[in-house]
């Protein structure tokens, strides 16, 4: 039997979830990870990922690159060059409108450039940053910078009886023991 291709979708949907909860929380957690050098290695796999996407076709593959967008524009600023020019609106509309201030505060103070020696974004930029977060610290936001790991596969009923094909089963022989047992008589066929 055939697995449905939605329900292939949303297992796919679902890996990619958790790859992106990982790659961009262990990116918060870790000085090492916020690195020129890390984000092109890690721009280099996801760039495998989303060939490995565009060759399995929506059918597989559906939404599952969409699910990799915290990660992606995490990177994306790793990897941006002349940082200290990019203005805040910049940063948080044009390449990461994504992530929150928190997050982009973190990355920005923990990223270093280990290949060029290149600095992140402006001191300004930092200092704005640190204003914004403490109005969203005033209007009751989250102060956490780590996303939640969401395990679920959210699909109903409907979604997989839709997805089946109907099956005639009045040309299956059942097995002998069933044919036997007066208990199981609804299963045999009716004589017409």
């Amino acid at each position: 039997m055939e697995v449905p291709p939605f329900l292939v979708r949303k297992v796919f949907t679902q890996i990619f979830s958790f790859i992106n909860v990982q790659l961009f929380n262990s990116l918060l957690l870790r000085r090492e990870c916020c690195s020129f050098s890390n984000g092109e290695y890690v721009k280099a796999g996801l760039a495998e990922l989303e060939h490995w996407c565009y060759k399995a076709t929506d059918e597989y593959a559906g939404p599952a690159w969409d699910e990799l967008k915290h990660i992606r524009q995490a990177i994306g600023f790793l990897v941006i060059h002349q940082k200290p020019k990019k203005t805040l609106d910049e940063i948080s509309h044009d390449l990461c409108p994504v992530l929150s201030i928190q997050q982009l505060y973190r990355i920005s103070t923990m990223y270093w450039d280990d290949k060029y020696g290149t600095h992140s974004v402006s001191p300004d930029v930092i200092s704005n940053m640190r204003v914004l977060m403490t109005e969203d610290s005033n209007n009751a936001v989250s102060n956490s910078f780590l996303l939640d790991d969401d395990s679920s596969i959210p699909f109903s009923v409907d979604d997989i009886s839709k997805s089946n094909e109907q099956i005639d089963i009045s040309d299956i022989e059942p097995p002998p023991l069933i044919r036997e047992n007066s208990g199981f008589s609804f299963l045999l066929p009716r004589p017409d």
